[in-house]
């Protein structure tokens, strides 16, 4: 499992580059002891679907903060864990702008001067920023250069790329409300109709073969696919990781079906990373 811990200079992303290590899958505790960082560590090795974890510690835990060495060589040790450490830094300057525009405190010089306790925790800080795998310098970032940064250090091979997430839905029950583009089937003659299709879906091979006859729903996949391989790269060029394409029928059980099928297998075979769901299958039909 693969093991991240956040630190740095307060002011300097590390709530945002732990954001960011969630949106890549990462299991995430942010201001976590040090001493309970190993049973963190063993309980995420013992849940299968956690491959990667990620905790945040700072100077906002005060003296604990001094258990995060021996807590560093403890996970080094550990069978199953590759640690790596980054650390966030910053210019005094930027991290007085940053404190003066959110109107926080210093957590070392609550009562104090900014740049007193930004001297403070630089001082406290020296030795695990030496020993980090990864240091940012944030001065210049705004919030999309370091989430860029961050995707640039941490994702997998094949995590490139924007999610795109295909769900079904049939209008009688609403659109989903997460959707960024909608596309409505009922332009298609409904299965629902012909007495042999009425009680299958529109993932079986008869529903599929019906549905496909139609001139019009191959031209309409054609020009989906077209779409969504033309908008993908803007969505990421905003910083957008997941699109959502909810493809409706009356139902969401026949047409669409059908259709989000044919897109989610087109979009895979082109190297996409795709899911699909649907979310009316099954419920009972009004």
């Amino acid at each position: 499992m693969k093991l991240v811990i956040v630190t740095g200079l307060s002011g300097a992303g590390r709530s945002t580059a732990l954001k960011r290590l969630e949106d890549l899958g990462y299991f995430c505790v942010d201001n976590l002891p040090p001493k309970l960082i190993p049973e963190f560590a063993l309980i995420c090795l013992q849940k299968d679907n956690i491959i990667k974890a990620a905790c945040v510690v700072d100077m906002r835990m005060g003296d604990m903060f001094d258990d995060i060495y021996p807590t560093i060589n403890c996970l080094k040790d550990m069978e199953g864990i590759s640690l790596s450490i980054l650390y966030l830094d910053a210019s005094d300057e930027m991290l007085v702008r940053r404190f003066k525009e959110t109107r926080r405190k210093h957590p070392l010089a609550p009562d104090g001067s900014i740049t007193s306790g930004i001297s403070k925790e630089r001082d406290k800080m020296r030795y695990i920023k030496d020993i980090a795998n990864n240091i940012l310098d944030t001065t210049t970032y705004n919030l999309k250069k370091l989430g860029d940064t961050i995707d640039r250090l941490f994702c997998e091979d094949g995590e490139q790329g924007i999610m795109i997430m295909v769900t079904t839905f049939g209008y009688k029950r609403g659109i989903p409300i997460d959707a960024d583009m909608v596309f409505d089937m009922r332009f298609l003659p409904n299965p629902f109709y012909e007495e042999n299709l009425r009680t299958h879906t529109g993932r079986e091979k008869d529903v599929k073969e019906f549905v496909l006859s139609f001139p019009r729903a191959r031209i309409f996949l054609e020009k989906i696919n077209e779409l969504v391989n033309y908008i993908a790269p803007y969505y990421l060029e905003q910083d957008k990781k997941q699109l959502v394409i909810a493809i409706g029928c009356t139902g969401g059980v026949h047409r669409s079906v059908v259709i989000a099928e044919e897109l989610y297998r087109a979009l895979k075979e082109q190297g996409h990373r795709v899911t699909i769901e649907h979310r009316d299958i099954g419920l009972e039909r009004r």
